[in-house]
């Protein structure tokens, strides 16, 4: 079952895709909201957003993939900067039912859905080599990763470890790097499917 949640201003369109999330056995819609700030409290799978991807710079880690209706006929241009965010499709906004659902599972299940000549822009676009850096995470970074899987802050994290929440920053930052994750929920989900993380 994925976990949905819908962020988008206008009232009409939100409607529009509750009821669409309504119709598929296969989403629970976990929320809806007309700006990300919600988000947080949900925990989705996927975002289903019909907001600018600016606005995900303040929303980085709140979920592990968003899906974006973009607001006029013909999308946006991707970007690496929307990828690292967490953008795993960017639809137009007439997009199909179909379409729509189609992208939600894709992204739920840690795909991105981009056409070929934009795959082939953002690699040329690319200063050096896409691939992860090799996960040899240190034994604290391994201590800080699992904190980040029980959900812990990164104050909490400090007060148990005795260390400033700085040098946590610095970890969870390093963590993210040598995962090759855009956000602390990928890197959670990276650590688990490598067996770093038990839930």
């Amino acid at each position: 079952m994925i976990r949905l949640v819908i962020a988008a201003g206008a009232a009409v369109t939100r409607a529009g895709l509750e009821a669409l999330a309504a119709s598929n056995p296969n989403v629970q819609l976990a929320g809806s909201f007309d700006d990300l700030a919600g988000v947080d409290a949900v925990l989705p799978d996927v975002v289903l957003a019909a907001i600018p991807v600016a606005e995900l710079a303040t929303a980085e880690g709140r979920a592990p993939a968003y899906v974006l209706l973009a607001a006029g006929a013909d999308p946006p241009a991707w970007t690496a900067e929307a990828l690292r965010l967490g953008v795993r499709a960017i639809l137009p906004r007439d997009a199909s039912a179909g379409e729509i659902m189609a992208a939600v599972e894709a992204a739920a299940s840690g795909l991105a859905l981009i056409e070929p000549q934009e795959l082939e822009r953002l690699l040329t676009a690319a200063p050096g080599p896409v691939a992860a850096q090799p996960s040899n995470l240190t034994a604290r970074e391994l201590e800080v990763l699992r904190m980040m899987a029980e959900g812990a802050a990164n104050k909490t994290i400090a007060w148990k470890l005795e260390i400033s929440e700085h040098t946590v920053k610095f970890h969870v930052a390093s963590i993210l790097s040598k995962l090759g994750a855009g956000t602390r929920t990928e890197a959670v989900t990276i650590g688990v499917r490598k067996g770093l993380v038990m839930l």
